[in-house]
Order: C-alpha cells, then sequence, then structure tokens
C-alpha cells in the first residue's frame, strides 16, 4: 500500500516538474535561441560551409526573361496620337553567374571577388527566336536629339538623319536589341566625338562579363554581416545585401543565404539597373515546395513621388522636375540617355503613365518584385526582380524626326529575373524544418506530458480515497 502511494504521489511531483519545465522553456525561447545560433555559425562565407559553396557557385538556376513592347502604330504617334503597344515575348536566358578570383583577406573577416554573368538563350523556354523583329523607340536616336537639341551642331545632325533615314523609331532583332548592334548615327558622330562607342544594346558588354571587384564581410565577425559589401571597386557601400536571388535587385551576387529573417526584417539591397538602393518590407507568409516562408517586396514608396518619398530627390532631372509617383529618371547614369525606370506595365505607378499607353494592363502577380526567405536559414525559396525600361518621348522642334510626337513616357522592354530553390536544396531544407519543429516543440511536448500525467495522478488520487469512505458507510454504528 505505502509503495502504491510512493508511485502515485511521485506521479503528481513529476507532472507538476514537467509543467514547470516545460513553461520556463517557453518563456525563456530556449530552444529557438539555440536553433539561431546553429543556424548563426553556418552562415559564414567560409571553404567548407555550405553558405559559401552556394554563395561560390548558386545551386538553383536563374532565368533571365525578356517581354518587348512592339509599337503598332509609330505614324499615327508621329501625328499625335496615343501609341499603342502589344506585349512580346517571353525571350528566356539560363543566367550563369559564379564568383571568380575569390581571395580571403582580414583573417577570414572579409572575401574579394569578381561576379562573371553569362547568359544562354533557352528556345525552348521562349516565344521565339532572337531574330524577331522588333519595332520600338529608337534609343540611340532619342539620346544624340537631346543631347544636341540646343545646340548648333543640331540642324546638321537632323539633316545627317534624313538622309540615312534614321527616325524617331526603329525595327530591330531581339537580339540586336538586348546585346548590341552597330549604329549609324553613333558611328557617324564617333569622327567628331572619338569617346563614343557607336554600338548600342540594352544589355550590350553585359554578357560574359562583370562589373568590377567587389568586397563582402563574410559573417565570421557578426553573422548580420553575412555577404554584405564592404566596398565595390574600392567604393564604400552601405547596406547592400548580395544574396543570390536578391542579386536579382541589386545586379551583384551572393549566396543563397540571409541572416535569419524576422517578419519586422527591412531587406536592403543595391540595384544597378535604378542606381540607388532599394528596401523591401513583409508581405505575406508563403509555402514553396513545401517550405515556409515570408515573402518580401518593395513598397510603393521605392518608386514614389518627390511629395511621398524625399530620398527620390535625385531622380528629378533637372532638379525639381519630377515626372510622378512609379517611375524613376536614370538618366544620369546611363551616359545621358532619357531612360526612365518602372515596374511592368507601370505597376504601383500613378494612372497617367498607364493611361498614356494603349496596351498596358498592371497585374500585382505579375508585375511585382517579390523575395521569399525561409525565416529560420534564411534560404532564399524564391525570388523574382521585374523591372521595365522606358524612354521619355517628346517632341523637339530643332529635330523634326520627332514630327507632333506627344509627351510620353514610351516602354521599351520589361525583364523578369527569376529563381526558384532547386530541388536537392529542398530535401536538405525539409530535414532542417522537420528538425526545427520538433526542437521548438518540445516545450509543449512536456506541458502535454505534463498535463496528462497530473490528469492520471488526480484520477488515481480519487480511487485511492473511493473505497476508504465506502468501506466506512458499510461499517455498523454500534457493534453488538
Amino acid at each position: 500500500m505505502l509503495l502504491k502511494l510512493c508511485c502515485i504521489y511521485s506521479t503528481g511531483v513529476f507532472s507538476m516538474l514537467l509543467l514547470i519545465a516545460g513553461i520556463s522553456m517557453v518563456l525563456s525561447n530556449v530552444f529557438p535561441h539555440f536553433l539561431q545560433s546553429v543556424v548563426e555559425k553556418e552562415i559564414v562565407l567560409k571553404n567548407g560551409t555550405l553558405a559559401f559553396d552556394a554563395w561560390e557557385n548558386p545551386p538553383a538556376p536563374i532565368y533571365m526573361q525578356f517581354y518587348f513592347f512592339n509599337l503598332t502604330n509609330p505614324l499615327e504617334v508621329l501625328d499625335g496620337d496615343k501609341p499603342a503597344v502589344v506585349e512580346i515575348g517571353p525571350y528566356t536566358y539560363r543566367e550563369y553567374r559564379p564568383m571568380e578570383e575569390v581571395s580571403f583577406h582580414e583573417n577570414g573577416t572579409k572575401v574579394t571577388a569578381v561576379n562573371t554573368k553569362t547568359y544562354i538563350f533557352q528556345p525552348n523556354m521562349s516565344r521565339g527566336p532572337e531574330s524577331d523583329l522588333i519595332r520600338t523607340v529608337n534609343i540611340p536616336a532619342v539620346t544624340v536629339m537631346e543631347k544636341f537639341k540646343n545646340s548648333w551642331v543640331a540642324s546638321f545632325i537632323s539633316s545627317y538623319m534624313k538622309s540615312t533615314g534614321e527616325g524617331l523609331f526603329t525595327t530591330r532583332t531581339v537580339g540586336e536589341l538586348l546585346w548590341g548592334y552597330e549604329d549609324e548615327l553613333l558611328k557617324a558622330l564617333k569622327v567628331i566625338r572619338p569617346e563614343l562607342d557607336d554600338v548600342f544594346g540594352l544589355f550590350y558588354k553585359s554578357n560574359a562579363s562583370n562589373d568590377g571587384e567587389y568586397m563582402f564581410f563574410t559573417g565570421q565577425q557578426d553573422y548580420r554581416d553575412f555577404a554584405r559589401v564592404d566596398t565595390w571597386n574600392g567604393e564604400s557601400s552601405l547596406n547592400w545585401w548580395t544574396s543570390d536571388e536578391c542579386n536579382m535587385i541589386n545586379g551583384t551576387n551572393g549566396a543563397s543565404f540571409h541572416p535569419v529573417i524576422t517578419k519586422n526584417e527591412t531587406l536592403y539591397m543595391f540595384s544597378s539597373d535604378l542606381c540607388r538602393s532599394l528596401y523591401a518590407l513583409y508581405e505575406e507568409d508563403v509555402i514553396v515546395k513545401g517550405i515556409p516562408g515570408y515573402r518580401f517586396s518593395p513598397p510603393s514608396e521605392v518608386f514614389a513621388n518627390l511629395t511621398v518619398n524625399p530620398a527620390n530627390a535625385g531622380f528629378c532631372v533637372p532638379a525639381g522636375n519630377c515626372l510622378g509617383s512609379g517611375v524613376l529618371n536614370v538618366s544620369a547614369c546611363k551616359q545621358g540617355a532619357p531612360i526612365i525606370m518602372s515596374s511592368p506595365h507601370f505597376y504601383q505607378a500613378d494612372e497617367k503613365f498607364v493611361q498614356d499607353v494603349f496596351g498596358m494592363k498592371p497585374k500585382k502577380e505579375h508585375h511585382e518584385t517579390t523575395i521569399d526567405i525561409n525565416p529560420l536559414t534564411g534560404f532564399v525559396l524564391q525570388a523574382a526582380k521585374r523591372i521595365q525600361i522606358n524612354v521619355y518621348v517628346e517632341k523637339i522642334p530643332t529635330f523634326s524626326q520627332t514630327g507632333n510626337v506627344r509627351t510620353v513616357v514610351l516602354p521599351v522592354v520589361y525583364l523578369n529575373e527569376s529563381v526558384i530553390i532547386d530541388d536537392a536544396s529542398v530535401t536538405k531544407l525539409k530535414v532542417i524544418v522537420l528538425e526545427e519543429n520538433v526542437v521548438v516543440n518540445i516545450p509543449f511536448m512536456l506541458i502535454g506530458l505534463g498535463i496528462l500525467l497530473g490528469g492520471i495522478f488526480m484520477f488515481l488520487m480519487c480511487r485511492q480515497k473511493i473505497p476508504e469512505s465506502t468501506a466506512a458507510e458499510r461499517q455498523p454504528l454500534l457493534s453488538s
């Protein structure tokens, strides 16, 4: 009987200990902190780590898709009508971007490398061949006319353009528009301006090339500095994140990892396309190939007007001349070419830009830039950089080639640079996620077990007392 009571009370004490231990672990957050410390040790650019392997040669395939806007009414536009365009694409390229010339410095706290990018055309993933013809604005001509519109040589340039048939619009192949073609107008100007390049292409000199040397923090001293750019070609940089998929935002390469992410995090990135830093905020929870993640996307303020976002003042060219929300004038870093950047189909831009061009159909799911990140590991699950290249077109009295064209931001092409986690990485992450679920739920398992044992203890105590009371009731009040 004594042994039985001892077991019962031991069950009660053990249930209390389990409850106290479980609640203490929940309140102290001990297991999440433990998991985070384990992950932080792996988030370092060091030979032999998964993070370094993914940074040096990203395992997930990256694709660059181009969607061109074919102009259908060029003559009417010259007469002052609204331009009408038809989207043609995609023209898809597999993008390779390994880190090369990797060299560690300062006791392993920093590493330098160059990021060579190569684009290989994918016919089976494309609408047609690179020889498809696209009618669009003549960017070299527009740039020259804008540059010399108030110069005494304007009339000579205009006469030369008439003699060669150069106009406001041109028809070129996809390959020429992307990777370059010899332009007759630029070739003629090269005689008086030898520094000019007579070849034009939206991504001219971008294939099988790099944009210089980057120095990265390895994360050895602080995991939050993992793969952050310290300098680019010797120039200091701040808040440039360079994950493999994020460089769809920043134009540089990096690893498939970020520091551990929370929903309150702000991701900072650098965009070579936009000549500026960008940031992205939490939008929603997502599941990618069975892996949970947080979706981040740039808010509308990134492309907002000066009155909404004073940080965009530098894109008002000349000073104070702001085009409106949703578009950025990047001519200052495009050798004077009147290039305007926006989201595809002017998504999140002022409605006037959408209405100024027939054929614009902005949709969030197709035209938003997004990054999906697993919060525990910081592994980028999926990302898509979506940027549109436009040209500022206006009537220039000194050039008859502009006719009576109305002032308009005319779309040329938009790109979708995307990546999704590869299956091998998914397998590894699923194991980590499973381990996370088990470890994180240990305190709750202890609490549940404590409650169960507590219930058993109460049941046994009640059962222990029932026979005694029943026996007492059966005893006679008076003995004979």
